[in-house]
């Protein structure tokens, strides 16, 4: 017990300090790698995102249990969740909420009837082709692959209560709704709209000074 005690009068300080950093980024804003290029362009290989973990609850640290809800996602909103059913945590854009009728033919998609607005802005090195995407009141970038994946089309579903219809912006490479279902709404932590930083996982790691702090 002296050991315990004159070890807590020795480190008190760093220990707070510790045990106050861990609760805020379990309740209040974290920061997730991204490993994969499912979210491409909108998000790179190697960048970390800044996650506002008090976007949509407010939540028991280290748990998620939500003490308060403040809002829910919208469509557009980039989330962060952990998928059962992946077995992992996932970051993509939300495309139906509750109650939307959400279709996909040729990768362009109708929700609620209504046919989404498409612009070709341009082809990229793997010959893929980026377009501009209007959801809702954001415009954002898609990528669609050279050749069918069998992933460009889906009959129309209807979202159910409490769940989202996600999908990546790489939208012929992403394993999204399409893959693993609706996203419950107790599985999405936080939303991310800020990258922090950004490393090149082909070039040494170096760092993307161009993406630091960059909008999503």
């Amino acid at each position: 017990m002296k050991k315990l005690q004159q070890l807590w009068r020795e480190n008190c300080g760093i220990i707070v300090f510790l045990c106050c950093m861990f609760v805020f980024r379990s309740a209040v804003a974290d920061w997730n790698d991204v490993p994969t290029g499912s979210m491409q362009p909108t998000i790179q290989i190697g960048d970390r995102l800044l996650v506002n973990k008090m976007a949509y609850d407010l939540r028991v640290p280290f748990t998620t249990k939500s003490l308060f809800k403040r809002a829910d996602p919208m469509r557009g909103d980039i989330v962060i969740f952990m998928s059962e059913v992946a077995g992992d945590r996932l970051v993509k854009r939300v495309i139906g909420v509750p109650g939307d009728v959400v279709a996909m033919h040729n990768n362009v998609l109708s929700i609620n009837g209504k046919r989404l607005d498409y612009a070709v802005q341009t082809a990229v090195a793997d010959n893929a082709m980026v377009l501009t995407e209007q959801l809702d009141a954001i415009t954002h970038q898609v990528k669609l692959a050279p050749f069918s994946t069998g992933r460009d089309s889906f009959n129309a579903v209807t979202v159910p209560d409490n769940s989202y219809l996600v999908l990546g912006d790489n939208r012929d490479n992403s394993a999204d709704s399409r893959v693993i279902g609706f996203v419950p709404r107790n599985e999405i932590v936080g939303r991310a709209s800020t990258v922090l930083f950004s490393l090149d996982y082909d070039n040494y790691f170096l760092p993307r000074s161009e993406r630091f702090f960059a909008a999503l």
